[in-house]
């Protein structure tokens, strides 16, 4: 093995304990969050944001779909759009019925 297979090595093993690192402040983050007198909307709100970092984050580099191409990606973009209305529409029903009440 040569001395730059050996620090591209090196520099794809940096890049994942640092990933690592990020998930593990994310982890501690949401537990946090779990404590904070907010509301349930807000609560929602908050861990799905995080989630979705975290998320971004093993995809984009434990599964290496960040050097994809650039249709996936849009596809991926599209998906995640599809998700968050499918989880933020009952939220938003659920809203309009405590605000009619």
């Amino acid at each position: 093995m040569s001395d730059h297979d050996n620090g591209h090595i090196q520099e794809h093993i940096r890049v994942y304990l640092t990933v690592f690192g990020a998930l593990a402040v994310l982890t501690l983050l949401t537990v946090g969050v779990s404590y904070l007198n907010v509301s349930s909307t807000e609560a929602i709100f908050l861990a799905l944001t995080i989630a979705t970092i975290k998320a971004s984050l093993v995809a984009g580099y434990f599964m290496h779909l960040i050097t994809e191409k650039q249709t996936i990606v849009w596809l991926l973009i599209l998906t995640f759009f599809f998700f968050l209305v499918c989880m933020f529409l009952p939220m938003i029903y659920d809203f309009d019925h405590t605000r009619l009440s």
